[in-house]
């Protein structure tokens, strides 16, 4: 085994640079595991793409905790928009099919937002989830 190596940092510090060091950071069952399994492990969970300064209030967590689902891989919300109903609490349904996945709406007050979710769950499947991850 080779020993860490230390880099100089901006302020004087020092940091060290170990593949020993990630391992030991890690907790629980995580530590039995190498830090490569470690990784594909959480690959198999989804993610939420963040690219908008703009979201719809309180669906930034609720995306979060549907990612949670095995059988999702990535979801992305996009344009917001304002529209003529208003809705009191937030709502997310699942609206049309798209090739790899679905198109979610989330509405709350006079905004809408698009969310796109690339699964390979079937719709009623995915609503289910919606409905079981609301925070």
């Amino acid at each position: 085994m080779h020993p860490p190596k230390a880099r100089e940092l901006s302020g004087g510090g020092r940091q060290l640079i170990s593949a020993s060091r990630l391992r030991c950071s890690l907790s629980g069952i995580a530590k039995v595991a190498s830090f490569h399994q470690f990784l594909r492990f959480r690959s198999a969970l989804g993610r939420v793409v963040i690219t908008h300064s703009t979201y719809v209030d309180g669906l930034i967590p609720w995306l979060k905790a549907l990612a949670l689902e095995t059988d999702i891989q990535t979801i992305t919300p996009a344009v917001i928009s304002r529209v003529r109903g208003r809705s009191p609490v937030l709502k997310l349904r699942v609206s049309t099919p798209i090739h790899g996945g679905y198109k979610l709406v989330a509405r709350k007050g006079s905004l809408a937002q698009e969310v796109f979710v690339v699964t390979s769950m079937s719709q009623p499947a995915l609503e289910q989830a919606v409905l079981e991850r609301r925070p």
